[in-house]
């Protein structure tokens, strides 16, 4: 189901193994079957993209992916001086909550990769003063339609997120809404810590799987819509290529950094309490109620990736093999 057969669906799809061989005998090649690439070995790409959101997890791999293509790139920052962009990148100071900034960001720019990094407030007019300038974006948000319940629990995150879609939808732009689920990434900011200190992890919902998706992954479907027509209406569901209790994703990085680790259910009180230390009530609310209403059913798993990308997602495995120092002590 690569390129227009795919495309004509516009929405998820669950993992198949039709799907699966194709992008497995694609793989080897490490480029889609159906990329038209130049002599000088690049993606063509005439675009001229502006990245918002470029110093965060995603931002920063579709920056360090877009060298493959013959894109014009731009990236807004609030601070050029500490951004730490690589040089190929026209790093150009804007505020999303100061619209009148946006202007010179915006100059000549066909499509805009976006990540909100703002408050509610601003949603309305920084995307006005978008579709005043160019005809395409793209918005990274999440499964908020997606009917399994870890995806369906409401807080304040969900309702920002509705509300700039609803906007994006009556902008006048042509949108592509890229709706990825758990990142694999979280890892390291729940259990490297413990892992690092010792062999005993606590955690809770142990039980509860999910399908934790490689940014580079995310970043690597957001090139090819960035730089490709056709994708005008497309929501597409992006996840990792397995389904993995919590239990199964610690041990996972157990055996790849060579340990055996001993798992600890918390109970959800407990968690609160701890986590709360780390992150922000409402994200720790949010967390613990996904995982609460995941119990007892697999993750919900799409093969997107592999169908825009023509190369399978990575594993959570592939992952942590690749983030092994930062679990070591």
């Amino acid at each position: 189901m690569v390129g227009a057969n795919f495309r004509a669906t516009r929405r998820s799809v669950p993992v198949n193994s039709e799907v699966a061989d194709r992008a497995a005998c694609q793989y080897s090649t490490g480029r889609p079957l159906d990329f038209n690439w130049t002599s000088s070995g690049k993606m063509p790409c005439m675009n001229r993209i502006l990245i918002i959101g470029a110093t965060g997890n995603v931002g920063r791999q579709v920056l360090s992916q877009l060298p493959a293509t013959e894109a014009r790139v731009r990236a807004l920052v609030r601070n050029s001086e500490t951004a730490g962009l690589p040089p190929h990148v026209d790093v150009v100071r804007g505020d999303l909550t100061r619209t009148e900034t946006l202007d010179e960001c915006l100059e000549g720019i066909d499509v805009v990769f976006l990540v909100w990094t703002a408050s509610a407030t601003a949603v309305a007019p920084a995307l006005e003063r978008i579709a005043k300038h160019t005809r395409r974006i793209v918005f990274l948000s999440a499964p908020l339609k997606t009917a399994h319940p870890f995806f369906q629990q409401p807080n304040p995150s969900r309702a920002l997120g509705e509300q700039i879609e609803r906007l994006i939808e009556t902008s006048g732009l042509q949108w592509t809404f890229l709706r990825p689920g758990m990142f694999a990434g979280n890892a390291l900011h729940w259990w490297a810590p413990q892992i690092r200190s010792g062999d005993i992890v606590r955690w809770p919902y142990l039980a509860a799987s999910t399908a934790p998706i490689d940014p580079r992954d995310i970043a690597a479907v957001a090139v090819r819509v960035l730089c490709e027509d056709g994708h005008a209406g497309a929501e597409y569901v992006l996840t990792g290529p397995q389904s993995l209790s919590q239990f199964e994703q610690i041990s996972t990085i157990g055996g790849v950094v060579g340990r055996s680790l001993c798992l600890e259910e918390m109970s959800p009180e407990d968690a609160r309490s701890e986590l709360l230390a780390i992150m922000p009530a409402v994200v720790v609310n949010m967390l613990l109620d996904a995982w609460a209403a995941a119990i007892g059913q697999p993750a919900f798993v799409t093969s997107t990736v592999a169908e825009i990308t023509g190369v399978p997602a990575r594993t959570f495995r592939d992952w942590a093999t690749d983030h092994a120092a930062e679990f070591r002590a």
